[in-house]
């Protein structure tokens, strides 16, 4: 696994700068089979990353792109008559990597629709099921900056996601070394040449690398103790969910596995416990108004549960 996403890093550097970690944390989530829930501001290469990844993992990849006036057909399929029968015309959900742009910005009825594709692995149409393509992983992004007009996600719904990751602006050495990029028009020059260093039966492989993948009792008893560590917090109306603590250790073996090891540290899991944490929290209105947020709550949460040693 760790040779894996060493390939894809190489070939995904080369083309979105400044965002390593974030490349990461993608992979980490993929290999985990769960899903992202991307946060930044226009114009950091969201979309571009995850083109990026798909032609290195030589999978299918569609992009859906959410408006206001998008109906649960639009992102799922339809029945359409075809000379006297009628047949199933699939929809842009029926991909590997499926990127769900501005995800905030359809109603509910559509987002539930993809919600319960990312659920369930397949779409019920007519009473008939059809199986989605095998991995199916959704990156879904956000643009914090622009709120009217938007339909934020439920938190019922955002615990769905494995990881939230925040994709800031890179740094200053990072933009110099992009304006330095050779580009046609405004294309980078190096997306064409992205090779696919991975496939689809790769990513499965080391899925199933993580249940080879063991966490000491001390270990498992950390993750525990973070997530109800986030429900007796003051700040923190809503903490973390059970489920939020399967997806935190599963997180940390899969961070363990692109380290080349396996088994998993207190590391592991404190460097991932802000991106699948944070997301499932709802803060008390008067933590809110000091300008606190839902990360702040994590690491009080980190710094004050011991470390096993």
């Amino acid at each position: 696994m760790k040779e894996l996403y060493e390939r894809v890093r190489e070939q995904v550097g080369a083309v979105v700068i400044g965002q390593d970690e974030v490349v990461a944390q993608v992979m980490a989530a993929f290999v985990s089979g769960g899903h992202v829930l991307l946060t930044g501001p226009p114009g950091v290469a969201k979309t571009l990353l995850a083109r990026t990844i798909a032609g290195t993992l030589g999978v299918t990849f569609t992009r859906a792109q959410f408006t206001p006036d998008m109906l649960p057909s639009d992102l799922t399929g339809t029945m359409v008559l075809r000379g006297s029968e009628l047949s199933f015309r699939p929809g842009p959900v029926f991909t590997n990597i499926l990127l769900a742009d501005e995800i905030n910005r359809t109603p509910p009825k559509t987002q539930a629709a993809l919600l319960e594709a990312m659920q369930e692995g397949s779409v019920s149409i007519d009473a008939q099921v059809h199986p989605l393509p095998s991995p199916f992983l959704v990156i879904a992004t956000q643009n914090p900056i622009e709120y009217e007009g938007t339909y934020p996600l439920p938190e019922a719904q955002l615990d769905r996601f494995l990881l939230a990751v925040e994709v800031g602006y890179p740094s200053e050495a990072s933009e110099l070394k992009m304006l330095a990029q050779p580009r046609t028009g405004l294309e980078p020059s190096g997306l064409s040449e992205v090779q696919q260093v991975g496939s689809a039966e790769d990513l499965l492989a080391a899925r199933r690398l993580l249940s080879e993948t063991t966490a000491s009792d001390e270990v498992s008893a950390y993750v525990v103790a973070l997530v109800r560590r986030t429900r007796q917090l003051p700040s923190v109306s809503l903490g973390a969910s059970p489920r939020a603590a399967v997806h935190l250790l599963t997180a940390a073996k899969a961070h363990a596995r692109l380290a080349g090891r396996a088994f998993v540290t207190p590391d592991d899991v404190v460097e991932f416990a802000p991106s699948v944490l944070a997301h499932r929290l709802v803060l008390t209105p008067d933590a809110e108004l000091e300008g606190f947020s839902a990360s702040d709550a994590v690491n009080t949460a980190i710094a004050d549960v011991p470390v096993p040693r």
